[in-house]
């Protein structure tokens, strides 16, 4: 580990670049990474920085994203196939008949998406952010995409109509309620944090609904000793670096991203040296998709 983090620091220095790493991540990645994060918040760090390279380890809207807020920067995604199935659930195209069967609706698109899609909606959010995005819209009608189980949590905190689109993200998806039952009553004492692209019945039975960033904070802040983790398992990794004297348990049987999971220190080394593979949005694309985020940030 020491000789190929010092092969890439030398490396990045050469090209002044940085790695940043999502939370989801192999620790092996994390460890290496300038930065660990959330999507966004990645993304809005390789804006600040004063690198010309962007090593983005995470799924190809992410860097997407990362490419939208720093249009002048070479943003790299180490594996050309890591994608997101739920972001590939809607299409560009799909929005576009969807406006025309509401008028009248706002339409909200969750940062997991492509940037085709982010270019034709009315505003982002994030899964910490969205009820105050969707209560800030004059519309009474919001179509929001495109996962189902985040905007019901929304419905839950709004007077406002949300029509979902059917998407969902398939490793939160499969928390079931049983789960939590059979890990309460293995840890009584936990405090239970989940992230709110699970399903309803599951986001019940929490003590707290939180994005990745949020339970980070939470389980920092918490008397608690005990955490039941109800999201990808790879935010483990960090919960227990940052938190050495408190456990964290996945809920039920761990939950992995195949596509998180399949950036190596390998990939991120060739991706650096090779600067491969290159994120490239056409410019309409990129001015109208970094409205939307824009509208986001300044609410």
């Amino acid at each position: 580990m020491k000789s190929t983090k010092e092969t890439l620091s030398k490396l990045k220095k050469d090209k002044n670049a940085i790695i940043i790493a999502h939370n989801y991540q192999l620790p092996e990645v994390q460890e290496i990474a300038d930065f660990v994060g959330d999507s966004l918040e990645l993304s809005k760090i390789a804006k600040k920085s004063g690198a010309s390279i962007i090593v983005f380890a995470g799924v190809r809207f992410m860097a997407e994203t990362a490419k939208i807020l720093s249009p002048d920067k070479k943003i790299l995604l180490p594996v050309k196939d890591a994608g997101c199935p739920m972001a590939d659930q809607i299409s560009s195209d799909d929005v576009r008949k969807l406006r025309e069967e509401y008028p009248d609706a706002a339409f909200v698109a969750y940062v997991n998406t492509n940037a085709k899609v982010k270019s034709v909606v009315d505003i982002c959010c994030t899964s910490s952010n969205a009820i105050k995005i969707v209560n800030s819209l004059k519309q009474k009608r919001v179509v929001f995409l495109p996962d189902k189980n985040l905007a019901n949590w929304v419905s839950l905190h709004t007077k406002k109509e949300i029509i979902p689109y059917d998407g969902f993200c398939y490793v939160h998806n499969r928390f079931n309620k049983y789960e939590v039952l059979r890990m309460k009553e293995k840890y009584p004492d936990a405090e239970i944090l989940i992230h709110p692209e699970s399903p309803p019945e599951v986001l019940k039975e929490a003590d707290f609904v939180l994005s990745t960033s949020g339970i980070l904070k939470r389980a920092a802040e918490s008397d608690k000793k005990r955490f039941i983790i109800g999201t990808e398992s790879g935010l483990i990794y960090r919960l227990n670096k940052e938190n050495p004297e408190k456990d964290f348990y996945s809920l039920g049987e761990p939950k992995l991203c195949f596509n998180m999971k399949k950036t190596s220190l390998k990939d991120i080394y060739n991706s650096l040296f090779n600067e491969r593979y290159e994120i490239f949005i056409s410019e309409s694309i990129i001015n109208s998709a970094r409205n939307s985020l824009e509208r986001m940030v300044n609410i």
